[in-house]
């Protein structure tokens, strides 16, 4: 009986079709972040992905836009979950919290989904590429613009304000996601490129928002004392 009830409330297991077009795709994203890994971004191209994966471009095109698609399939996922994070914040914290909270504490799981898909350490490696490469990182920072853009309208929308008349929202988000840069640049500027540094790297910065944005920063005297009159 209790089995039943079980099958009855657990989601419909994909057909075998659905499974395969997966499968699919699945390859398509390890061929490709292994390729851009090893030879770098402008090295890989389309026809080098179909063909580790032994597929027509036409079957690529069914699944990705085009390469950069595909570079950022992964990274893409991580950002969906951060967004399932803060919607899922307790409403009684507030809105700095949330962010931070939604970040730190979705880390394993983002990391666990990011493994059924390719290796951790592959993962990380392209997240390097991406930092160093022109093309790749413009695209990372387009995206995280529309990503703060979303951001913004969920904590809005916790908050029961108008994003379009209130500015706390985006101004917030704003800061928040440049904390997030300031940790990607030190982190990729590091000799450390495992899951753990970063998150390490990840929550340096994030402890340290309240202090930067409130504190005094200076510690000796004043730059200006002893030329006052």
């Amino acid at each position: 009986m209790g089995t039943a009830e079980s099958a009855v409330g657990a989601p419909p297991r994909p057909g075998l079709r659905e499974r395969k077009k997966q499968r699919t795709r699945d390859a398509l994203v390890r061929a490709a972040l292994e390729l851009i890994a090893t030879r770098g971004y402008e090295g890989t191209t389309v026809d080098d992905i179909v063909a580790a994966v032994d597929v027509s471009q036409r079957t690529f095109f069914r699944y990705f836009a085009g390469k950069e698609e595909v570079a950022f399939f992964v990274a893409r996922l991580a950002e969906s979950r951060v967004l399932d994070a803060v919607r899922a914040r307790p409403p009684h914290e507030a809105p700095l919290e949330v962010l931070r909270r939604a970040v730190l504490d979705s880390w394993d799981g983002i990391t666990e989904a990011v493994e059924q898909l390719v290796p951790l350490d592959l993962h990380m490696r392209v997240y390097r590429v991406i930092e160093s490469t022109p093309a790749l990182l413009a695209a990372h920072l387009r995206r995280a613009t529309e990503l703060e853009e979303e951001l913004a309208r969920v904590i809005a929308d916790r908050e029961g304000l108008d994003v379009d008349a209130d500015p706390r929202p985006r101004i917030l988000v704003a800061a928040f996601g440049g904390v997030v840069r300031v940790a990607e640049r030190r982190w990729s500027a590091g000799d450390d490129c495992s899951p753990e540094a970063m998150r390490a790297v990840m929550t340096a910065c994030l402890d340290q928002v309240g202090p930067a944005l409130a504190g005094n920063w200076r510690t000796g005297p004043s730059p200006n004392r002893g030329t006052e009159t």
